[in-house]
């Protein structure tokens, strides 16, 4: 299974990519999560040490101007469009509570945008491990689909748009769609965050309108204190993992469904 994480900046998709990789990999499942937000919080919210240490993909210039040829620093040069990418998920991933995790750092404009190496190198790795692995992959995207190129969208099993409670939360979700809508990505869901009452649950409902809703997570302030302690989000949170467990279950139906 193929899935894509998105959603306006602080509403918890970060949190829910954890959870939902922790949960796969009790299932018995082998996943990759792969933080491709320019802001990688991934690797902290799973409870990773040291997460300072961690180079993003995007920052290795030896390694992309050794499988495209160039950089960006070298204007005009010619370089690898399909660069070679396929040992890379083994050499620069790390495992953490048995979830592999790959951070991929910026990714220009996967659709159609910057032409320089680094995004020709990330997109045809992000198309990699989409189209080829054979894992559970769960992509932690920023607020759009721009990772996506039309290549991979026929591989992926679903876009996942996080939202709170909130009109912005709920403005970005319908941009989110509409960029989805536009690359053809058709299975698209949301799922509510931080949702503390019923009332809630149907502002999110009804100002989706439309949008599938596979769950909802409750307010936590177990969450903020994981963040501050360092240590996964999902640690010591039961609720955390019983709730996105339903959402799971509901997104396996649908896409069986489908």
């Amino acid at each position: 299974m193929k899935i894509a994480v998105s959603g306006k900046g602080g509403v918890g998709k970060t949190t829910f990519v954890a959870a939902l990789a922790k949960v796969f990999t009790e299932c018995g499942k082998r996943v990759i999560a792969i933080d491709a937000d320019p802001v990688s919080n991934l690797a902290a919210t799973l409870g990773v040490k040291n997460v300072t240490e961690i180079i993003p993909i995007s920052q290795m210039k030896d390694l992309i101007k050794e499988r495209t040829g160039a950089t960006s620093e070298e204007y005009g040069k010619f370089f690898q469009l399909n660069p070679t990418v396929s040992d890379l998920p083994d050499k620069f991933s790390l495992e953490q509570d048995g979830i592999k995790l790959m951070v991929l750092g910026a990714v220009k404009r996967g659709g159609g945008g910057c032409a320089c190496p680094e995004s020709a190198f990330l997109r045809t790795l992000l198309s990699h491990l989409i189209l080829q692995r054979d894992e559970v992959v769960i992509v932690d995207m920023e607020a759009g689909v721009e990772h996506l190129g039309r290549a991979t969208v026929r591989a992926v099993n679903a876009l996942i748009i996080i939202v709170e409670p909130g009109s912005k939360s709920i403005q970005t979700a319908f941009q989110v769609k509409k960029l989805a809508d536009d690359i053809g990505l058709k299975s698209i869901y949301a799922v509510g965050n931080k949702v503390a009452s019923k009332e809630h649950k149907v502002l999110i409902e009804k100002g989706l309108n439309g949008v599938p809703v596979l769950g909802f997570i409750s307010y936590s302030d177990r969450i903020l204190e994981s963040d501050i302690d360092g240590r996964a989000a999902f640690a010591e949170n039961k609720q955390l993992l019983s709730e996105v467990e339903q959402i799971k279950d509901k997104l396996e139906d649908c896409i069986k469904g489908s």
